[in-house]
């Protein structure tokens, strides 16, 4: 799976850019705030419908403009397919496929994956719990595009259970019985689509272990010996048991159901869920030490970079190779850890790289080049 060509109108900095790609390593090169990284974000929302940088699509449209739209001419087993994606702030988004009739923005979820590598990435070791669930629901999403409408649905469920939850002090001095009615309704489908994600969710852990093992390996130990009890990634929820349930949706659905009625009363107090996917951690672990708040820097950007490289191989060996993008990453590591990257990608079917100095890339990922200044993009 490869890019061929990608076209830009109203997007950040952009009022029109057009660029044709090919196979192998793309590198742009350019100074900071010249707007390459809007070119590869651009490659990587067409893939998840969301920017690896803000978490709104409002930035996205250019300053004056109603709209932004961002064209993808994608090769896929020697068959070519075009998205078409219309940004509309404040309203629904559009999508054509194959310049067919407009539909839902999510229905091109699929056709084509990208794994994105940036600074922002650091997060996933040291940041929140909610950058981890992200990360891990991008990537399962990826897999399954159908899970895009059970993380909508489960969103829903949860919004609207609070809002029960959070009336239901008044509500349950009028009538106790009514609210528990309401509120088992809401816990039934909580548990049956919380189950569903949370299973998926295991089942992606699972699979990215080993591969996790691998890249961390490669990038901090120079290929040296290194076992899951080195570097470990783990799913933990609140949910007792759960450490057996594994990718049992049946178990997950039974597990938060006996959850949620256990906590009944402190969720009735706190007016808020307090079991369920929302709340689960993916759990990092380097040694004897969780990875946040023990991981040296350098370790952190190991991990960080590890686990994307883990979700690049989950998804290469699903059956489709996805682009790998990595966003002005070279400038954050040490001359070591370049070059073992370097290598490590260097046969990848299309990697997307941004740069602000071409003597950042390593010279195993030499391939075509673009200048990229004051918004203007051309071949080097």
């Amino acid at each position: 799976m490869w890019v061929s060509g990608l076209r830009l109108t109203d997007f950040r900095s952009y009022e029109h850019a057009e660029l044709t790609l090919s196979p192998g390593v793309t590198t742009l090169v350019g100074a900071n705030g010249q707007g390459k990284t809007n070119v590869v974000e651009a490659v990587g929302y067409a893939s998840t419908l969301g920017s690896h940088r803000v978490s709104s699509d409002a930035p996205l449209v250019r300053a004056g403009a109603e709209r932004a739209v961002i064209s993808v001419q994608i090769v896929r087993h020697d068959r070519q397919a075009l998205i078409e994606l219309e940004i509309n702030p404040g309203r629904s988004n559009r999508a054509r496929i194959n310049r067919g009739t407009a539909t839902r923005a999510r229905d091109v979820l699929g056709i084509l994956r990208t794994v994105v590598f940036a600074p922002e990435d650091l997060s996933l070791v040291k940041g929140d719990p909610s950058d981890r669930r992200r990360f891990l629901d991008e990537l399962i999403i990826q897999r399954a595009p159908r899970l895009q409408g059970v993380k909508s649905d489960y969103d829903r469920i949860l919004k609207q259970r609070n809002a029960l939850l959070k009336s239901a002090g008044q509500a349950r001095r009028i009538d106790p019985v009514e609210v528990g009615r309401t509120l088992e309704v809401w816990d039934e489908q909580l548990a049956t689509v919380g189950g569903e994600l949370c299973a998926e969710r295991v089942a992606l852990v699972r699979d990215m272990q080993p591969w996790l093992v691998a890249a961390y390996a490669l990038i901090a130990g120079g290929g040296e010996a290194v076992s899951s009890a080195d570097v470990r990634v783990a799913y933990a929820s609140a949910v007792p048991g759960s450490e057996e349930f594994g990718g049992d949706r049946t178990a997950w659905r039974q597990g938060l159901l006996d959850a949620v009625a256990a906590r009944r009363r402190d969720e009735l107090d706190r007016g808020i869920t307090l079991v369920g996917p929302h709340r689960d951690e993916l759990e990092l672990t380097i040694g004897p030490h969780p990875a946040k708040g023990y991981a040296s820097h350098g370790e952190s950007w190991s991990l960080a970079l590890a686990l994307r490289l883990a979700a690049f191989d989950v998804l290469t060996e699903d059956g489709d190779e996805p682009v790998l993008i990595l966003d002005d990453v070279f400038a954050e590591l040490d001359a070591l850890r370049r070059r073992r990257l370097g290598e490590r990608i260097a046969s990848a079917s299309q990697v997307l790289l941004t740069a602000a100095v071409p003597e950042d890339v390593p010279p195993t990922l030499a391939g075509a080049r673009f200048l990229v200044t004051r918004g203007t993009v051309t071949p080097a």
